[in-house]
């Protein structure tokens, strides 16, 4: 056996020296392959980041689906019943009722899936939706025109300074008398229910009475507040928070309140999920008014008006 003698006259077998090399180098396999496994485990390897709006629906409502997986290229949705998307984010709608299985595939290898059940609904042609459109203050002794949108054959106005029905007709021309808030109603032949809409009577040569007048404070937080929480939602804030607060405070958990929406001189209607929805994908929307017409003897609002218009548009 050959032997090395050291300074001190120690002698060490050049077999011991070789294998302590050969621990070293083994040594340094084992860490690097260590390192790598844990920079694949905890840092390279990529999850799927992709959600669903809701999980149970109705039918006429729409999906609305979203990813934002790191670094993905390649989508696959699919919802089902047969029917696929390749967008990023979008929504689909069901045409029959059920329970589904929405599968992502994530750039042919990530997946993840989501369950889903759809109900049963009506489906509410927005056709024959009745709408009031006028302006909501005025002034004493000067005329006011507001006029029904939809499909009715009837219209019957009372402006609530008569007890009585004032006008007939798909337009109406009023004038009020003595200042105050009224709760104009249209009562038509295709609405189970009358139809409201409020409007603030001014005089100018009489001194206000804050309290008859005008809207008061609480009033005003409370326009403001809705158009606040809508605002919110089109710049790309929480959706759920923002939203569930909003049917939660003034709709009575209805999510179906009728929403007239005047975007740039076209007007249209939905209902205020479909709304709401419509914001995050509408691109950039600037919500000018929103206001709500509450159900007599409640406090739940039965339709929503809203004036917007978008961010490119110069609002005239």
């Amino acid at each position: 056996m050959a032997d090395t003698t050291t300074n001190n006259g120690k002698s060490v077998s050049s077999n011991s020296q070789g294998f302590i090399f050969l621990y070293i180098f083994i040594a340094i396999l084992i860490i690097a392959a260590l390192i790598f496994l844990l920079k694949s485990s905890f840092f390279d390897k990529r999850t799927v980041d992709a959600r669903i709006l809701k999980d149970e629906m109705y039918l006429n409502e729409d999906l609305v689906f979203t990813d934002n997986t790191r670094s993905a290229k390649k989508w696959v949705w699919e919802f089902g019943n047969g029917a696929k998307s390749n967008s990023q984010n979008g929504s689909y709608r069901y045409s029959k009722s059920g329970s589904y299985i929405i599968r992502l595939t994530v750039d042919g290898e990530l997946k993840e899936q989501f369950p889903v059940t759809v109900r049963d609904t009506v489906i509410a042609a927005l056709d024959t939706m009745v709408t009031i459109s006028g302006p909501t203050s005025g002034v004493v002794n000067e005329e006011v025109r507001v006029e029904a949108e939809g499909k009715a054959n009837q219209f019957e106005w009372s402006f609530g300074e008569t007890g009585r029905v004032d006008v007939k007709g798909r337009t109406a021309l009023y004038t009020f008398h003595t200042p105050g808030k009224f709760m104009v109603k249209l009562t038509t032949d295709r609405s189970h229910r009358p139809i409201y809409h409020t409007i603030f009577i001014t005089d100018p040569n009489a001194e206000l009475d804050a309290d008859i007048v005008v809207p008061g404070e609480g009033e005003r937080k409370v326009i403001d507040d809705i158009r606040a929480r809508l605002q919110a939602i089109a710049n790309g804030a929480d959706f759920n928070t923002n939203y569930y607060y909003l049917i939660r405070r003034y709709m009575c958990n209805n999510e179906k309140v009728t929403v007239a929406v005047d975007q740039d001189g076209v007007k249209k209607s939905s209902d205020f999920y479909s709304y709401c929805m419509g914001l995050t994908f509408g691109g950039e929307i600037v919500v000018d008014e929103a206001q709500l017409t509450i159900s007599p003897n409640s406090t739940c609002a039965t339709l929503v008006n809203i004036k917007q218009h978008s961010a490119n548009t110069v609002k005239k």
